[in-house]
């Protein structure tokens, strides 16, 4: 039989793996109806998995990892928002091409 643990763990990983197969249709859909049907039920899925993670961690089913250095996150950070902004001006660029 199934502890409680085994159950939420188990539905933790679903709500995660279908966050990730809606946001991968959301991403190849080119239907604004449908791509607006597929982000209520992601974000419903993602409220569904935030819900159930605060109570496995109330539980001790969950134990999140320790809180990023705040050095790692701003190198980070900065990495990303530099390729977001490498990423823009490159699009540019091609588009004025």
């Amino acid at each position: 039989m199934m502890q409680e643990r085994d159950i939420v763990n188990d539905i933790l990983a679903g709500a995660k793996a279908s966050i990730n197969t809606y946001t991968t249709a959301i991403m190849e859909c080119s239907n604004q109806q449908l791509r607006s049907t597929l982000q209520t039920l992601r974000n419903e899925a993602e409220q569904m998995q935030y819900q159930l993670y605060q109570i496995a961690e109330q539980k001790g089913y969950y134990k999140p990892a320790p809180p990023a250095n705040k050095n790692d996150v701003n190198q980070i950070k900065n990495t990303l928002t530099s390729a977001a902004n490498s990423t823009t001006t490159t699009n540019t660029n091609q588009q004025m091409q």
